[in-house]
């Protein structure tokens, strides 16, 4: 991994301690997520700890693993959750170290890169990842019972024992550290969104999972006589589930993202189906920023007319209904987003090798140091606008989040 910054800048700190919520947002994005590691790896070095955590999908299975770990073991939880997955499952996994061993003797160049996701990507639907998926032996389409068997295409048993290997519940259920942790995943019957949150739900493995059961590879996970699928879904980002936070507090948000919504036409088939994905998976933070901006210009503009009427008061029978938005909480959404490398193509969220995975770790590490060196993006926002959104590869701060 590239080598952590070093020292801690008091300065930073106090900014962010300005803020009583500090919020680590995570999208969804299969074997891009480790990209969120490097993230959290540079925030924590930095002796920046979010008290809540929310995510869908690899997101919700990286918070888990952060939350449910004491600060200084939480990268050995993440890391070591990674070296497992991006291990082949099967017969496999001792060719597959044989050739990343010779592999990891050639210097780096796009051509082989590109081969290496590849073969990763070809690796995970043919073998499944280690700690995480197998193929099932019966293909799903002999069965019409309804069951997981029939439904889906692997079997994510591997995934359960992780999870309750490397993440201790009672922790994250106890509320210690102060830690906050929030999922999303979807009724499959109803097609109703439902985020499971600590602070009021008691979590265990199988919310990660539902929230990560994207189908038709893995199957719907049961809660409370419910069957849920990936909440990616319906909504990738569940960065309104925190702004929408009561009662309100003063929050900075660092929302990761690992597909850009930003991108070239495409010129092949395999172009679309790569651009396509991104457009999809990438939707809801433009969603999310825009829902904040305009919530935050309306409780501006009736406060500025709250000042013209007599005596500068709201009406006693209007009290209530209007409280909730007439206070001056600000949000300050710092947004850090994978840059895909050119050798990448449309199966870059199911590529588990070690190779990319390194990579995707090290470009979160880097985007987020380069991020820190910037402490007027930890500024509380003007309480007259009520919000900023920032973003390191754009070095501006928006105005209007249709800008992403």
């Amino acid at each position: 991994m590239a080598k952590s910054p070093p020292g801690k800048d008091d300065a930073l700190l106090q900014r962010v301690a300005r803020y009583p919520t500090v919020a680590l947002v995570l999208q969804g994005g299969g074997a891009l997520g480790a990209y969120q590691c490097g993230v959290y790896q540079s925030l924590h070095d930095a002796g920046i700890e979010p008290n809540w955590i929310a995510g869908i999908s690899i997101g919700a299975i990286n918070a888990a693993l952060i939350a449910g770990n004491p600060p200084e073991h939480r990268l050995d939880a993440l890391q070591g959750f990674w070296d497992d997955i991006c291990q082949p499952a099967g017969n496999a996994a001792l060719p597959a170290l044989w050739v990343r061993t010779m592999l990891g003797s050639i210097p780096t160049t796009p051509g082989l890169d590109a081969w290496a996701a590849s073969a990763s990507a070809f690796a995970a639907l043919w073998q499944g990842q280690q700690g995480f998926f197998t193929p099932r032996l019966v293909p799903p389409f002999a069965l019409s019972n309804g069951s997981p068997q029939a439904t889906s295409f692997y079997d994510t048993s591997a995934l359960h024992d992780s999870l309750e290997r490397r993440v201790d519940f009672d922790r994250i259920n106890s509320g210690k550290d102060g830690m906050r942790l929030t999922v999303g995943a979807v009724d499959v019957e109803s097609g109703n969104f439902r985020y499971f949150d600590s602070l009021h739900d008691r979590i265990g493995p199988a919310h990660i999972m539902a929230s990560g059961a994207l189908p038709p590879a893995f199957p719907a996970v049961r809660i409370e006589g419910r069957e849920y699928w990936d909440g990616g879904l319906v909504s990738n980002t569940p960065l309104e589930h925190v702004l929408d936070g009561w009662p309100r507090q003063d929050t900075l948000a660092f929302q990761v993202d690992l597909w850009s919504a930003r991108g070239e036409i495409p010129k092949t088939l395999m172009d679309v189906l790569e651009r396509a994905k991104d457009i999809q998976y990438s939707s809801r933070t433009r969603h999310g920023t825009d829902m904040v901006a305009r919530t935050q210009e309306l409780r501006t503009t009736l406060t500025k007319l709250i000042e013209h009427l007599p005596d500068g008061k709201v009406p006693e029978e209007f009290k209530d209904v209007l409280a909730p938005w007439l206070d001056d909480r600000v949000f300050n959404i710092v947004h850090l987003i994978y840059q895909a490398n050119p050798c990448e193509e449309q199966f870059k969220d199911y590529a588990f090798g070690t190779r990319m995975m390194r990579e995707h770790w090290d470009a979160g590490l880097a985007d987020t140091s380069r991020t820190l060196q910037h402490p007027e993006f930890f500024d509380l926002p003007d309480r007259r606008k009520g919000f900023a959104l920032h973003d390191v590869h754009r070095r501006i701060q928006k105005t209007r989040p249709t800008d992403f």
